[in-house]
């Protein structure tokens, strides 16, 4: 059982509001396009049965390997890699970065590294574009409910993941969950986890792209649904004359849709317990 592909699809895998947004892009830029955070594939797939050439990478091996299972006879090439010391020997038309993993990089000096690496595997004029969000928006005065668990049942074994709460660390979201795996006789096992993500603006990233030759053009928008908040897209251009050639009590809250680039599936804080009974 590949655990780690389990959580990210239970966590992940119902997303579908930004969909419509990337095979817009990639049917206005063309292939090959970079899939940044790719998980286990859900916008891979969904361009590549389009018919476009996906280069997915994350730094989170089980991950791909599940994707390089799914995409069996599409055109998806796989590499586990760290987006912010990318180095492919290949440019592309279309970088994308969903599910606010831009935000998982470590602040500015992290999303500086990786911007200055996008812009050296982007083909002159060629997109960039990422989804932000705030995860701090998830609760509000008229939302102060967990959403349902995400849940899950293989082989009489239930694996359930709950959103607990987001509370804002050191200027930064910090997203908690609790994942319960209960198989049958009532053994289970349980952690909880904590997801960092950085709170920054589309302005302030524009501001970044700008000192490494991006033109940020007009932004986009993923609509908020009764699930999921909305983000807004950033989309940059890189300049003609850029780098050279590579060598997410009263109203049940919304969730944040996360990527995964970074190992989102390994807890930067985790507190287990064993259960059997």
């Amino acid at each position: 059982m590949n655990l780690d592909a389990l959580w990210h699809d239970l966590e992940c895998g119902a997303y579908t509001e930004d969909l419509a947004l990337w095979r817009s892009l990639a049917a206005r830029t063309g292939g090959p396009v970079l899939d940044v955070g790719a998980g286990t594939g859900r916008v891979t797939l969904e361009l590549a049965t389009c018919g476009v050439e996906v280069v997915a990478i994350d730094i989170a091996a089980p991950l791909l390997a599940a994707l390089a299972c799914r995409a069996v006879g599409l055109p998806v090439e796989t590499v586990v890699t760290d987006a912010r010391d990318l180095r492919l020997d290949k440019q592309f038309s279309l970088i994308l970065v969903p599910m606010q993993t831009l935000q998982l990089f470590g602040g500015r000096a992290g999303r500086a590294a990786f911007l200055r690496c996008a812009s050296k595997h982007l083909k002159p004029g060629a997109l960039l574009a990422a989804a932000l969000a705030d995860a701090m928006d998830c609760f509000d005065e008229d939302r102060d409910q967990p959403p349902p668990p995400d849940a899950r049942e293989i082989f009489d074994v239930r694996y359930t993941s709950q959103l607990l709460r987001v509370v804002d660390d050191r200027g930064r979201a910090a997203i908690h969950r609790h994942r319960e795996i209960v198989r049958p006789r009532g053994r289970s096992e349980a952690h909880d986890v904590v997801v960092h993500l950085d709170r920054v603006s589309a302005d302030e990233v524009a501001t970044e792209a700008r000192h490494v030759g991006f033109i940020p053009e007009t932004s986009l928008r993923v609509p908020e649904s009764e699930r999921y908040l909305g983000s807004t897209v950033i989309v940059l251009r890189r300049g003609r004359s850029s780098h050279s050639t590579p060598a997410t009590g009263r109203t049940q809250r919304r969730s944040v849709a996360l990527g995964s680039e970074l190992g989102r599936l390994t807890p930067a804080c985790t507190s287990f317990a064993s259960l059997c009974t």
